[in-house]
């Protein structure tokens, strides 16, 4: 079955090696055809501990890591620590 990939907003680091990431989703209303923000709290790994607050990151679903962790942070192309200062470097 294939992995599932989201993208979310960080809103906590503060635990070690994981960070809580925030993904909204618009869904349209059954009966009333209106567009409603819905918005999921996630727990993903983050080994090396880059992610910041405010960050954009792509999460990927993986094996249960802990009780509550079942997605990784994905590092890389669109991924987590992608900034402009870090494309002007490479």
């Amino acid at each position: 079955m294939p992995r599932r990939v989201l993208q979310g907003t960080v809103v906590s680091n503060k635990t070690d090696k994981t960070v809580t990431v925030l993904v909204e989703r618009r869904v349209m209303h059954p009966l009333y055809k209106k567009f409603i923000k819905s918005s999921k709290r996630y727990h993903a790994h983050d080994e090396e501990n880059r992610c910041q607050t405010g960050e954009t990151v792509r999460i990927v679903e993986c094996a249960p890591i802990s009780k509550t962790k079942r997605w990784k942070v994905v590092y890389g192309e669109n991924g987590a620590g992608e900034t402009a200062a870090a494309g002007a470097e490479a």
